[in-house]
């Protein structure tokens, strides 16, 4: 059995946090349970967790605004997302905020204890890769910046991490369905643009002040990322 995850749960339901606990612990998890965003904040700063279940709907700040502070002084742990909103609207924008994955209410505790660890593997298999670097392109995963020829390239929290899929499959062609899939937490076709809006704006930015192409659309497969150079 995988070795237990330590927790941080950001929630103001009492009763909800009590059973997320009881069931976590059977599995030899440790949760620290935070009633507050402000509180969760401050704690997902100073500590060290596996991965941070957040509720979407907290009474002091709003779990988008907290996904924003923590990704903007770059922590960068794994945030489940909870949330009564279940629409796809809904779960791109908590993605978009900088979630990695987004579950919504009701849901069945040992699904979500299955996605708090399919989220450590992930992020676990990452670690050893700080830094990625290809061609004129430089990818800082912690500390969440980007890097063209050592210029900076400022990145919304979606854009970056849009921006590391491709640098963790440079050079390869990858499909719209496979970036539903491992970017936006899809596994099906929302009859969506949000691919393709993302594909421009990440372009854009990538591209802006440089003679190279950065982003190359492979017509009826998908997209690559060039070299840059």
């Amino acid at each position: 059995m995988t070795s237990g995850l330590n927790i941080l749960y950001i929630e103001d339901d009492s009763r909800a946090a009590s059973q997320v606990e009881e069931l976590a612990s059977q599995s030899g998890d440790t949760v620290t349970w935070c009633p507050t965003g402000g509180d969760g904040l401050k704690r997902a700063g100073v500590e060290r967790f596996d991965v941070i279940i957040l509720d979407r709907m907290l009474p002091d700040l709003d779990g988008l605004t907290i996904l924003s502070r923590l990704r903007e002084s770059g922590v960068g742990t794994p945030v489940l997302l909870l949330s009564a909103l279940g629409r796809t609207s809904d779960r791109a924008e908590g993605l978009d905020a900088g979630a990695d994955d987004y579950l919504a209410k009701p849901f069945e505790g040992e699904e979500l204890l299955a996605r708090l660890r399919a989220l450590h593997r992930r992020s676990s298999g990452r670690e050893h890769s700080a830094v990625i670097l290809y061609g004129a392109f430089e990818c800082h995963v912690k500390a969440r910046t980007a890097f063209r020829d050592n210029r900076h390239l400022s990145l919304s929290p979606k854009e970056f991490e849009l921006f590391r899929y491709f640098m963790e499959n440079a050079g390869e062609v990858l499909t719209r369905e496979m970036l539903l899939r491992d970017v936006w937490k899809m596994n099906f076709d929302p009859q969506t643009n949000v691919v393709d809006v993302n594909i421009g704006r990440l372009r854009r930015k990538l591209e802006e002040g440089f003679d190279k192409p950065a982003l190359e659309t492979i017509w009826g497969s998908g997209y690559r990322l060039l070299d840059g150079r």
